[in-house]
């Protein structure tokens, strides 16, 4: 004790720098406070940019959630379709350039504000052509609709159908033809989603640019992947909404639902699509308030008051007079920044990592923008799912796995203080494994239903090589049938015929959905069967097909939760390896590159192979080629994983490129510290003065808020 006592009273009696401790704890509690006034300001900001993202998420979402709604009530193809997908890319590309520039040293919560009303004003206009077209009209013979009139099915003489009922069926046809106008509608629903693509356009490049700036150093990654996290709930409330929406039929306080007579599971089945727009455009409205009332500029914590740039910008970035970037921060006036405009441009496409990246982003969004964009469609025709179930699968078991992945992955970034070299390698692994895992779905199809004259043939075993004159057969030939009808009735033998007429039947019973068909000729002969019936509706996809269709949820999950990993790795890389100042450029160029050259033209080719695996095409009441009504299962497997995992390995071979890059420039020495614990991928600078005394040495090498991690 005596001895500890006099090492105790030596210690205190040599310490000459007491005063200068005492200091420091005064100023380590006036950074505190600090600290706690800057995290409530950047935190309330948080908190609406994460109610914003849930917004524009829901809506984006949603109408994935109706592209196949959309494309049966306007009765145009997939590649349309993709179209008016893609129209909302447009709508960033406008003015992406402008706002990521210009809209950084303007006030950039309110530019978010005005953003969402824009977002919400596109949204509503999407949801008009419901209120201004025609009631829907869907394909079905007159014996299926609620009437007191009996109609053979197989017209052998048209003698035998009353001069009335006929005038009556053409009086409709023709009133069809004189609002088939109404069926260009869509251009509203392509104009809608254009200008929500205008009004989402300030909302990442500044959104996360101003967290970015003004968050604590070592919590801007944990706060972009909450940002990014809270955003994916978006997508599940979209794809529920969707699937509720989809129960419901188009006209639902329009007509009398007695009288319709198709069910969810009809291929003509169309949901009310409109009405998920409505709810999607009242949200942006209330998300777009708390900007109005948000400052311009937050105070700065007290770690990055001192610095221009982050510990591990210092290393990929190429320092030239860092003073220049105290310009930036001065009130500069629109003439000035038009002048260092093509500077900027110059300076941001000079860096390797930044292009390679990029490029290597741009293949990846097509392979997924196309997967997603399609993937209800892909259900609904491959495993023979309806719309509402196949949304709510979507929604509340696929979202919730890319949710836990992004997280997971900012997650591992903190857990094992991973920097920008470590960041690159979790995105390219995930992406790697992800696509490996996706291979695995190619063995997980459905065969095609059997669908007589198009899958298989009316009598044996004989290829069928055209598909239209196979649609007429012996057992039909005295029926006038029409080849382009779509109103496909169940045989007792579990052949699914195109229409009554073609299955040559020539009686019914009932009327509606409970309308059965005796002394089908077709049904009668169809592999010597004796059964001549045949009732509303296709008949089911194969038994095999319910437990495909659980193997593809569950690789689906595992694929969607891998690839998600590498989200927040690949915002930490992009956003590290720029200088400070081009942070909302870079930003704004990367998610133009990813609109123009993903988000437009992914869903339209995706459409277009899409549409050649068609076997059956709807026509429109006044002739032309309408939607789809049967795929080849086959065919559309192929093609729909095919390029998703083509585009997915090139996007790959970039990746490695950029790892290969941030290897060059990052010395052996650094990665033996970021083993350690002690720094990230990149060195440590000073980056106020060229000297630093040791005590400032040692503290920037012991903390770990130095570390750029999540």
């Amino acid at each position: 004790m005596e001895i500890s006592s006099k090492e105790n009273t030596h210690f205190f009696s040599n310490n000459t720098i007491l005063p200068v401790d005492r200091s420091s704890f005064k100023s380590e509690s006036s950074t505190s406070k600090e600290k706690q006034s800057c995290c409530g300001g950047i935190k309330i900001f948080l908190g609406a940019l994460s109610f914003v993202y849930f917004a524009k998420a829901l809506s984006g979402s949603y109408l994935k959630s109706t592209i196949t709604q959309i494309e049966r009530r306007f009765d145009i193809p997939s590649s349309l379709v993709g179209v008016i997908d893609g129209s909302f890319e447009i709508g960033n590309l406008l003015i992406i350039i402008l706002v990521s520039y210009f809209g950084a040293k303007l006030h950039r919560p309110r530019i978010i504000g005005a953003g969402c009303l824009i977002m919400s004003a596109g949204t509503f206009l999407i949801a008009m052509p419901q209120f201004f077209m025609g009631r829907y009209r869907y394909e079905r013979f007159p014996s299926t609709i609620n009437s007191s009139i009996s109609i053979s099915p197989c017209l052998q003489d048209k003698s035998q159908t009353p001069l009335s009922a006929l005038e009556k069926s053409q009086a409709k046809i023709n009133a069809g033809c004189e609002k088939e106008a109404g069926s260009s509608m869509w251009i509203y629903v392509l104009l809608g989603n254009l200008l929500r693509g205008i009004g989402e356009t300030p909302i990442q490049p500044l959104g996360i640019t101003y967290i970015d700036d003004y968050a604590v150093e070592e919590n801007a990654a944990l706060y972009i992947g909450c940002v990014q996290t809270v955003a994916i709930i978006g997508p599940i409330f979209g794809f529920l909404l969707g699937s509720l929406c989809a129960k419901l039929y188009v006209d639902i306080g329009f007509v009398d639902l007695d009288s319709v007579t198709i069910s969810p599971k009809d291929v003509q089945w169309v949901g009310a699509w409109w009405l998920g727009y409505l709810i999607a455009g009242v949200i942006s409205v209330l998300a777009g308030i708390p900007f109005w009332f948000l400052p311009k500029h937050l105070s700065k914590p007290e770690s990055r008051k001192d610095s221009s740039t982050s510990s591990e910008q210092s290393k990929f970035i190429i320092e030239e007079n860092m003073d220049q970037y105290t310009s930036y921060q001065q009130q500069a006036k629109l003439a000035e920044m038009a002048k260092d405009f093509l500077p900027s441009l110059k300076n941001l496409f000079g860096n390797p990592v930044y292009i390679l990246y990029l490029c290597a982003s741009i293949i990846q969004f097509n392979s997924l923008i196309g997967m997603v964009t399609y993937k209800p469609k892909y259900i609904e025709q491959q495993y023979g799912q309806t719309s509402s179930k196949t949304n709510f699968v979507i929604g509340l078991i696929n979202i919730p796995a890319v949710a836990f992945g992004i997280f997971s992955g900012g997650l591992i970034m903190k857990k094992f203080r991973i920097g920008v070299l470590g960041a690159a390698k979790l995105s390219l692994g995930s992406s790697f494994f992800g696509y490996l895992l996706l291979l695995s779905l190619f063995a997980m199809g459905c065969e095609n239903s059997d669908v007589a004259g198009l899958t298989v043939p009316y009598h044996g075993t004989k290829a069928i090589t055209d598909y239209k004159q196979a649609l007429f057969s012996e057992c039909n030939s005295g029926c006038s049938c029409s080849k382009n009808d779509w109103d496909p009735i169940c045989g007792e033998n579990g052949v699914t015929y195109v229409s009554a007429c073609l299955a040559g039947c020539q009686a019914s019973n009932g009327s509606g959905k409970n309308t059965v068909f005796f002394n089908c000729s077709c049904v009668g002969t169809f592999e010597s069967s004796q059964s001549s019936s045949a009732v509303v509706g296709p008949c089911q996809k194969g038994n095999e097909c319910p437990k495909m269709f659980l193997y593809f949820l569950v690789i689906s999950v595992i694929t969607s939760y891998t690839l998600s990993v590498g989200g927040t790795p690949g915002y930490i890389l992009l956003l590290r390896c720029i200088k400070p100042h081009l942070k909302s450029f870079a930003l704004g160029i990367y998610t133009l590159a990813i609109r123009v050259l993903a988000g437009i033209p992914a869903p339209v080719y995706f459409g277009v192979a899409i549409d050649t695996t068609c076997l059956k095409w709807g026509s429109k009441r006044c002739g032309g080629r309408g939607a789809c009504r049967l795929y080849d299962s086959s065919a559309l497997r192929y093609v729909y994983l095919g390029l998703t995992l083509v585009l997915g390995m090139v996007s790959i071979f970039f990746s490695v490129a950029v790892l290969g890059v941030l290897r060059k420039r990052s010395s052996p020495q650094d990665e033996t510290l970021s083993a350690n614990g002690e720094r990230g991928a990149c060195g440590t600078k000073s980056r106020k003065d060229n000297f630093v005394n040791s005590d400032q040495l040692i503290q920037s090498t012991y903390w770990p808020e130095k570390e750029t991690r999540l």
